[in-house]
This record gives C-alpha cells, sequence and structure tokens, in this order.
C-alpha cells in the first residue's frame, strides 16, 4: 500500500460587498489591488491562458507555492481558475474556482465555488475553505473606507 489517496470536495463561499460588481472585480484583476489583499508573487498574468504564480514561507516554516493558470475571464462577471498548491516541494491540491459577481442591490454578491482533489491527506476542504474566507474578509476590508465597512459573510 503506498499511502496515496486523493479526496475530492466542493465548497462555496458567498460574499456581499457594498460597491459595484466592477469595484470588486478591479480588486481581483489589477495587480496592485489584488496585493492589498492576497500575497502576490513572482508571475501576475491576467488574461485567459495567464500564470499567477507565488511562493512563500508559512509561520510553520514550510514554503508553499501557489500556481495558477487563469481559464475564463468575463470582466465584472466571472473568472475561472485552476490552480496546484504545493507544501515545500510536494503537490498537496490541484482545484478548479470560479468566482462570479453579480449586481445585489447597490453592491455586489460574490460567489466563490472552488473544487478541489486533495492530495494524500496533506490539505483538505475545511482548511482552504477557512483560508479562502480570511482572503474574502481581507478583500472586503480593502474595498471601502474604513468608515464605511459594509459586507456581510455567510
Amino acid at each position: 500500500m503506498s499511502g496515496r489517496s486523493v479526496s475530492h470536495d466542493t465548497f462555496i463561499i458567498d460574499r456581499y460587498y457594498d460597491v459595484t460588481p466592477s469595484r470588486v472585480y478591479t480588486a481581483w484583476a489589477d495587480p496592485d489591488e489584488k496585493a492589498l489583499w492576497f500575497p502576490i508573487g513572482e508571475e501576475f498574468d491576467f488574461r485567459v491562458g495567464g500564470r499567477e504564480y507565488s511562493q512563500g514561507i508559512a509561520p510553520d516554516g514550510h514554503q508553499y507555492t501557489y500556481d495558477a493558470i487563469y481559464q475564463e475571464i468575463v470582466p465584472s462577471e466571472r473568472i475561472i481558475y485552476s490552480y496546484a498548491m504545493d507544501l515545500d516541494k510536494t503537490r498537496i491540491s490541484v482545484s478548479v474556482a470560479s468566482v462570479e459577481f453579480k449586481a445585489k442591490g447597490s453592491g455586489t454578491q460574490l460567489l466563490l465555488t472552488e473544487q478541489g482533489a486533495f492530495l494524500d491527506g496533506l490539505d483538505n476542504v475545511s482548511q482552504r475553505e477557512h483560508g479562502t474566507k480570511i482572503l474574502l474578509d481581507k478583500l472586503g476590508e480593502t474595498l471601502l473606507p474604513a468608515s464605511s465597512k459594509k459586507y456581510i459573510k455567510k
């Protein structure tokens, strides 16, 4: 027995931001804006077929690598990308994620759906969902002036 395994799972995160869909989209598409809430690394090529690549050392001393390819981009409507995560030199997951921006009232409903293959027990859906929620909370904090923070976690 090799000890190898694959666990497939999906999660959906629903957020509301009190700004327009184009404003939320720009926070994903513009490298300076994205760097305010997501660790931008060595490469950020935001176009269909473009790559986003970063490596960093976590507080636990391990190196994490994020390697994404943009599969579909419809400005202010959706972004679909696939990505792999490595821990040190070991692949821990491969995912497909879609981000939808929907006008809702005076703001935007963001729906992020991720379908992942989590490898060899080194990562799991609850850890990934938790980390993604932290990033989307940080996104919400960057979208509005401090005096008018208004986004809803679901």
